[in-house]
């Protein structure tokens, strides 16, 4: 129902928790190269357990190479330097949220080009960011909610 863009990750371990985000929720990941590790890195798929054969992962070269395959699709870009509050917005399903690298974020010029999609966290004013996934996380969620939680399973078995 939604897709996850990561554009130049550079930590393993933050990747393979959301590629298992990815794969608790059904959320395609897009990998936008170039990454900042191995795709056969350890810590890649330790973060994401046994998971990965539930995940549609999907690989680019560079930000050209995603644009030109993913045409015309609704994109949501996730920035602090954003105006907007993510709660903000309504996440239609198919939604694409972009995601930049944990040092740097999203290309200014990318942001610039794209201001009135682009989102944020709240969060104190000292406060650089918050951790990639946990983002990840929070936003997709938020989409999920405001689509009824749909194709996932939203009650546990009852208590006897």
């Amino acid at each position: 129902m939604f897709h996850i863009v990561l554009v130049e990750p550079e930590i393993p371990q933050n990747t393979g928790n959301i590629a298992r985000t990815c794969a608790a929720t059904g959320a395609v990941l897009h990998l936008v190269g170039p990454l900042g590790f191995s795709l056969e890195d350890r810590y890649l798929k330790r973060a994401g357990l046994d998971y990965w054969h539930l995940v549609d992962v999907r690989y680019y070269s560079s930000y050209g190479e995603f644009k030109e395959k993913n045409r015309g699709v609704p994109l949501y870009f996730l920035t602090t330097k954003a105006e907007k509050c993510y709660t903000d917005v309504l996440y239609e399903p198919g939604s694409y949220l972009v995601f930049g690298k944990e040092t740097a974020g999203l290309p200014l010029e990318l942001l610039k080009a794209n201001w009135e999609r682009c989102v944020r966290i709240p969060m104190l004013e000292d406060a650089r960011s918050l951790n990639l996934s946990n983002a990840v996380a929070v936003v997709l969620y938020e989409a999920l909610r405001q689509n009824n939680f749909k194709g996932l399973k939203i009650k546990g078995p009852s208590r006897k």
